[in-house]
């Protein structure tokens, strides 16, 4: 990839044309919009100070004629969508739609028609696409359940046949850990026939067992704080957990790519909550620059204190975030930092502990270490880590740890079993090997579909690596040919993505052999040049001399 682009700042700085300022930081150009995305590299090793290693992410630009082809797209689409409900309430066409009874005409409607147009007119139409019934483990392949419609989508049948051997591209199965043989797997059937499946009662009550105690030590270690504590529920440790840190009188400054579980947190919360661009340091610093200098509306006063919501890894963008330069402005502006490492926990650095060990930090400068036990260790559930005030204050003031049944005995083993895998503590090297394998894989697999012509967005050590389609008619006809070829893959499109941004979101795996990413290399080539998706006008690898982005913030004038 890049050599030596960390080695040297000097020639780093002369390299691209750029000196640092007083404070080793450099000023960038280009700025980046989500909804209006420009090609564009980063190669922040070159930031003074702040970075260790190559940073390097690219969003190619939407071509023109892409875009206005995706827009007629929906156009004609939407046009379409108000003939037929014409249609249905004509009765030409039969109805599908849930609708109240006759007799509670007279009623508020539970169901709003025009809410639900996107649902019944276009998301129907490729609705075949989601939901997919597997029926084994969702390890590197798995064996699909058939169905069929004869309505168009509204209703599936079963055919009876099982599609076997589909090689899964959509699971967040970073490291393999899903899986039904192996260490795991045997360690959570012992518990199980020991402890039994359920708990029966909270942690406050009588589901604290001896193994939830070892869990969050582990966690702890792993981590590098000071205290840690697990909970049952991944999206529930982000929307239950944040209203018990900020409150009213608080401000909330959240990414806006962040989590539905983060945003959830947020509103519950109560705070006030302003929003910054993605991954982008001058929009965040002016956020916190005035919220010190006008403190709250109307009354002026400080704000109690400030919270700041980042996530790892960005699922549907495959970016990384720009952790260095985050802990600096929060340093500065003394802000509080919460940090969702969901996807990137395992999935970053040397040893999988996740985006502050990728960008070699101090744990101790992120004050809410969040994840999820999810996708890297293939469990259930989440943590928060920090110091042990912080923790001691959640065990007894979270929603989630007082109100919520205490993690299942067999997952809470399938999690210590596969964290001391990875941290090498089974005395076998699995665990680095598995580390090693992903990122051997992800930089294979995304430089692979870029030499071949496609968009791809994100960083180039994210394992989410999200390919574009852009237009409507192609992300029910992607993922349907795909499968064809026996390819399992994830399509997703409006309102989950801006509009004209639908894309496939492959997730690579410790567990794709290398034949298996070239058998899918192949299939994705050959359905891309079917559905014409290779839209990408730079089909090499980016170099390290393009212009950066105008992201890092201002020179310190002291």
């Amino acid at each position: 990839m890049t050599e030596s682009a960390g080695n040297k700042k000097e020639d780093c700085h002369a390299a691209n044309g750029v000196k640092p300022g007083r404070n080793g930081m450099v000023k960038n150009h280009h700025h980046h919009h989500q909804y209006q995305k420009q090609e564009k590299v980063y190669n922040a090793a070159c930031n003074g100070e702040l970075y260790s290693r190559p940073f390097i992410e690219s969003f190619e630009e939407t071509p023109m004629l892409v875009a206005v082809l995706t827009y007629m797209g929906y156009g004609i689409l939407t046009i379409f969508g108000y003939l037929r409900d014409f249609m249905r309430e004509w009765k030409i066409e039969k109805c599908h739609i849930a609708r109240e009874r006759e007799e509670q005409k007279g009623f508020v409607p539970l169901y709003q028609d025009f809410e639900n147009f996107y649902t019944r007119n276009l998301y129907m139409r490729i609705r075949d696409s989601w939901n997919r019934p597997i029926c084994g483990v969702p390890g590197a392949k798995f064996d699909l359940v058939e169905r069929s419609s004869n309505d168009y989508n509204w209703t599936f049948e079963y055919t009876g046949r099982v599609v076997k051997n589909v090689i899964n591209l959509g699971s967040y199965n970073y490291l393999g850990f899903a899986e039904n043989r192996g260490i795991c797997a045997t360690a959570a059937g012992e518990v199980t026939v020991k402890f039994g499946v359920g708990v029966a009662s909270t942690r406050q009550e009588m589901g604290n067992l001896d193994r939830h105690e070892e869990l969050e030590k582990l966690v702890a270690s792993f981590l590098g704080v000071e205290s840690a504590m697990a909970f049952a529920m991944g999206f529930a440790t982000n929307s239950m957990n944040i209203p018990a840190l900020a409150g009213k009188g608080c401000l909330i400054l959240s990414d806006e790519l962040n989590h539905a579980s983060l945003v959830l947190g947020a509103r519950l919360s109560g705070s006030t909550i302003r929003v910054f661009k993605h991954n982008n340091m001058q929009s965040l610093e002016k956020l916190l620059r005035d919220a010190i200098v006008h403190g709250q509306p109307r009354t002026h006063r400080p704000w109690k204190k400030i919270l700041i919501l980042v996530e790892g890894i960005y699922s549907m963008e495959g970016s990384i975030i720009r952790l260095p330069e985050v802990i600096a402005l929060k340093k500065k502006y003394k802000a509080y930092l919460y940090l969702d490492e969901a996807h990137s926990i395992g999935a970053l650095g040397p040893s999988g502990r996740g985006v502050v060990e990728y960008f070699g930090l101090d744990p101790k400068d992120v004050d809410i270490m969040m994840g999820t036990f999810t996708k890297s260790f293939g469990a259930s559930g989440g943590y928060i880590g920090g110091r042990k005030d912080l923790i001691d204050y959640l065990r007894t003031n979270s929603h989630s740890a007082v109100y919520a049944t205490s993690m299942s005995p067999p997952v809470l083993e399938q999690i210590i079993t596969s964290m001391k895998c990875i941290m090498g503590e089974d005395g076998m090297t699995i665990g680095r090997s598995r580390i090693q394998r992903l990122a051997e894989n992800t930089v294979y697999f995304r430089r692979r579909l870029r030499e071949m012509g496609f968009i791809i967005y994100g960083n180039n050590d994210s394992p989410v690596v999200p390919m574009m389609l852009y237009m409507p008619a192609k992300i029910g006809a992607f993922g349907r040919e795909m499968l064809k070829r026996n390819i399992g893959v994830v399509v997703v499109g409006f309102p989950a993505t801006p509009i004209i941004e639908s894309r496939a979101r492959f997730c690579i795996s410790a567990a794709h052999s290398m034949e298996m990413l070239d058998r899918a290399l192949d299939v994705i080539s050959e359905v891309g040049d079917l559905l014409q998706l290779k839209y990408s006008r730079h089909k090499v690898l980016p170099s390290l001399d393009r212009p950066f982005d105008e992201t890092t913030y201002e020179e310190n004038e002291e």
